[in-house]
């Protein structure tokens, strides 16, 4: 590692501790402003950012990178009003700093309020998506924390774009425009200082990318993380399914976009309407090129079936491939997602309220849905504007992460000259 580096990272980290103290007490209406700004000069700069994007797809297909990570990687001018529409989205949000969580009063006459508050430094360190450049930065900023962001090579042209009008939106603002710092090198030495927390300036870690890059940071960091290792995520079409329901869900589960955490890459199914309804479901799964893997069970029934392996069950595939298991009932299902799931999201399929219930009670993951598909695991879905990531931990954020996720919490207590005996 050579001190050019360290010098610059400890430099970003002492400047976005220094950008905290301001940005924590803005107001809502300074906050929502600078969002607004920055939207603008996103989509002033269109063309600019758009020209740096299609540099990385040319390293990227020359790096013979698979089609799914160059769909993470792509922009187009309808993707770049969307960055911008959803930074002002997020501006319309309440704000989640300054409010009165919960409050009481003591037999002493002390009263206790419990308050919202930022979190602090936010160290983002992302892949292949450009647009969580701007997704990050809007949640942190509007959640009064600065953040760091740490973008992937793979997307660094079209991360440094974006980030380019963010910091021209912030010079035009009463914010520090050190609010939202991108770290200006690809050297894979600038996120081993920012795990060990750039000197006890960054208060969090949110990984957002492949299980390599995850497994790094779960295992490296010195400070507290939010993030998920894998999306394995199930769809349990239950013996009293809608068909109709059953084959929609699951097609958009599997395929709307194969290469997003949320995707579903196992399908498990009640013995009981198997033979009635699989061949149904995996017709239009393999109509649109999605490759079948199961036993001899299922290729009996269809027999363009792969065959599948053990390591199947515990692959997050992030393309279009779905593995297809019969289980003799939801306690079978329940078994199966709990010995090879991630955490991460689960979807049922059911007209039967108990079933779902039970689902409901006895899966822990962070994201459970009744007849709905996984994809929908996404913050903007949520009503959040967006999101920084998925949290599979079962501390603080869990689920989407979104402006409530990214505070924390102080006590404010009132007294009038009470003493403790």
């Amino acid at each position: 590692m050579t001190e050019h580096i360290k010098k610059i990272m400890q430099e970003i980290g002492s400047n976005a501790k220094v950008a905290y103290e301001r940005l924590s007490t803005a107001s809502n209406e300074e906050k929502n402003d600078a969002l607004h700004i920055i939207a603008n000069e996103i989509e002033n700069n269109e063309e600019y950012i758009l020209s740096e994007n299609n540099k990385d797809i040319q390293i990227a297909k020359s790096n013979n990178l698979s089609e799914a990570m160059i769909d993470r990687l792509s922009l187009n001018d309808i993707g770049i009003k969307n960055i911008a529409s959803s930074m002002r989205d997020i501006a319309k949000l309440n704000d989640p700093v300054g409010n009165e969580l919960e409050s009481w009063d003591r037999p002493n006459g002390l009263h206790i309020k419990k308050v919202s508050i930022p979190i602090g430094v936010i160290g983002i360190i992302y892949e292949s998506r450009p647009n969580v450049t701007a997704d990050a930065a809007s949640l942190c900023l509007k959640s009064g924390n600065a953040s760091i962001l740490r973008s992937g090579s793979d997307s660094y042209f079209s991360s440094y774009a974006i980030y380019e009008s963010i910091k021209e939106g912030l010079n035009k603002t009463s914010l520090d425009s050190n609010s939202i710092q991108l770290v200006p090198t690809k050297d894979r030495d600038a996120v081993g200082l920012m795990l060990e927390g750039l000197n006890s300036n960054i208060d969090i870690i949110v990984p957002r990318g492949g299980k390599s890059l995850v497994s790094r940071v779960q295992t490296e960091a010195k400070i507290p993380v939010f993030g998920h290792l894998e999306g394995i995520c199930h769809v349990y079409v239950n013996e009293k399914a809608d068909i109709t329901k059953a084959i929609d869900v699951t097609v958009n589960a599997k395929m709307r976009r194969t290469s997003i955490c949320g995707a579903a890459e196992t399908l498990l199914i009640d013995k009981s309407i198997y033979k009635e309804y699989l061949p149904r479901i995996l017709s239009k799964l393999s109509d649109m090129g999605c490759e079948i893997r199961g036993n001899a069970q299922i290729k009996d029934i269809f027999p363009q079936t792969e065959n599948v392996s053990e390591s199947d069950w515990a692959t997050e595939y992030l393309d279009a491939i779905i593995s297809v298991k019969v289980v003799k009932g939801i306690d079978e299902a329940i078994s199966h997602i709990k010995e090879y799931g991630t955490g991460h999201t689960e979807a049922i399929i059911t007209e039967d309220e108990k079933m779902a219930e039970y689902f409901f009670n006895h899966v822990n993951s962070s994201i459970i849905l009744l007849n709905a598909s996984t994809q929908f695991a996404d913050g903007g879905e949520f009503g959040f504007g967006a999101e920084i990531g998925i949290s599979t931990g079962k501390m603080h954020a869990r689920g989407p992460i979104g402006l409530e996720q990214l505070t924390t919490f102080k006590y404010t207590v009132y007294g009038n000259g009470q003493t403790r005996p």
